[in-house]
């Protein structure tokens, strides 16, 4: 299973968030280039990195700092605030590796199709964050009304290889994760699917694993001291 250490920025902060609120919003990092390096330290390969600030208005805001942890050696996975091809070449121009398009594939399924098509699905990842069993959008905080199932079972009609799966409700609470959502949408898509949200442990990166998931993201986790992430690369990592 692939780990991808966490990344969230907010006003130029490295930051996390309890359930997607951005009134919870708190400084957990100095500088995420440090935090960057500290992950490839430990052996990981990839970071998930996520704009808040371009989730809730469209727009990149945090791209100089995005472009810094691109060289800095990891792979990043960057989501928020890409809602449109010219945004897609603008992550890319930063060194990205892989774009997650959420708010957008609600609003516009067609530009998945689009995206697959000219970048390659290996590229383009579709954010499936959910609450209770609607999809949500803009930075978590409108309600699409799609049923999630449903939701991922269009985004692999139109050629989408990678769904990442948050459920907003156990994200940032270190309740740990929703097994049996991804093991229902494990059997609802082929896709490969990247676990996101309360990952609280070791031993829950280890039982992500033996699910057979492609990846799994480690956010509060880490900068709590309860993911010892040289381990968790030792564990479960491929």
């Amino acid at each position: 299973m692939n780990l991808f250490p966490a990344i969230d920025l907010k006003d130029g902060r490295v930051v996390r968030l309890v359930k997607g609120e951005f009134s919870t919003a708190h400084q957990v990092a100095g500088d995420a280039v440090e935090t960057a390096r500290a992950f490839r330290a430990a052996g990981a390969g990839w970071v998930h990195m996520v704009d808040l600030d371009g989730a809730r208005s469209g727009k990149r805001q945090n791209g100089a700092i995005v472009a810094a942890v691109a060289a800095s050696g990891l792979s990043v996975q960057l989501g928020g605030g890409i809602r449109s091809m010219a945004g897609l070449e603008a992550a890319f121009s930063l060194g990205v590796r892989r774009a997650v398009i959420g708010s957008a594939a609600v609003a516009d399924p067609g530009f998945v199709k689009q995206a697959v098509e000219r970048f390659g699905p290996e590229r383009i990842a579709v954010g499936l964050d959910v609450r209770g069993r609607s999809v949500r959008t803009a930075g978590w905080e409108a309600d699409s009304g799609l049923d999630w199932l449903d939701f991922a079972r269009k985004m692999e009609s139109l050629g989408a290889a990678t769904l990442i799966f948050t459920d907003i409700d156990t994200d940032g609470t270190l309740s740990g994760p929703p097994f049996e959502k991804l093991a229902l949408l494990q059997k609802t898509v082929k896709c490969d699917i990247i676990a996101s949200g309360g990952v609280s442990s070791n031993e829950d990166l280890a039982n992500l694993a033996k699910m057979g998931l492609y990846g799994a993201i480690v956010g509060k986790a880490y900068y709590a001291g309860r993911v010892d992430l040289a381990r968790a690369v030792r564990e479960v990592q491929t």
